[in-house]
């Protein structure tokens, strides 16, 4: 982008812009600006979502368009930021289609979508990803300690655009282990009311 460029035009193309005018809405989408829920660079907010995060969605394209999207999941944190413009993941053995490290190696254009379904809450990010392979220092660095998968490469995610989505129609819903604490909660309070009943049908 050169310095005149509005970064939302990134997300706002010509096309999409028409689309908002004929719909009604193009003066309320021109308001938006960087700082008003779109942002350039990660900050630590962007960190915090992404250290909470087990899973996104990543869409790509081939040279001639043909769409894209792969599910990436691992522990909590594992789509790290390494600086203001750059995130990074340990991409693990999988099915070998290799359809978005085919489609990175003549198209670079990537997509993130991060959603978090308990507090209803998603994240879309804009930029251009970069594979990287053999190199065992930036591997370790971002591979999860104790993570039983086997890692290939790194893939980095260079930062265009970012920004914070209405959470209009999120249906809500927990993991398992979201849910395991306060299942444990209950069950221990339901054992002690059981003694408790005991004791006072033998009283």
């Amino acid at each position: 982008m050169t310095s005149d460029t509005d970064p939302l035009d990134l997300a706002y193309s010509d096309a999409v812009k028409q689309a908002q005018l004929q719909r009604g809405s193009r003066n309320a989408m021109a308001r938006g600006r960087l700082g008003a829920g779109w942002f350039d660079v990660a900050n630590d907010d962007l960190a915090a979502f992404l250290g909470e995060r087990d899973h996104f969605f990543m869409g790509t394209a081939s040279a001639d368009g043909q769409p894209y999207i792969q599910h990436r999941g691992g522990p909590p944190g594992f789509l790290k930021v390494l600086d203001a413009k750059t995130l990074g993941f340990a991409d693990y053995s999988g099915n070998k289609q290799y359809i978005s490290v085919g489609n990175l190696s003549e198209n670079p254009r990537a997509f993130l979508f991060v959603i978090d379904y308990a507090l209803q809450r998603r994240i879309k990010l804009w930029g251009r990803a970069e594979v990287v392979e053999g190199d065992a220092v930036l591997l370790q660095k971002l591979m999860p300690p104790g993570y039983q998968a086997r890692p290939e490469r790194v893939i980095l995610f260079h930062l265009d655009l970012w920004a914070i989505n209405c959470p209009q129609h999120i249906r809500q819903r927990v993991t398992a282990d979201e849910i395991a604490p306060v299942l444990a909660r209950y069950e221990a309070r339901i054992e002690d009311l059981e003694k408790e009943l005991a004791k006072l049908r033998g009283g």
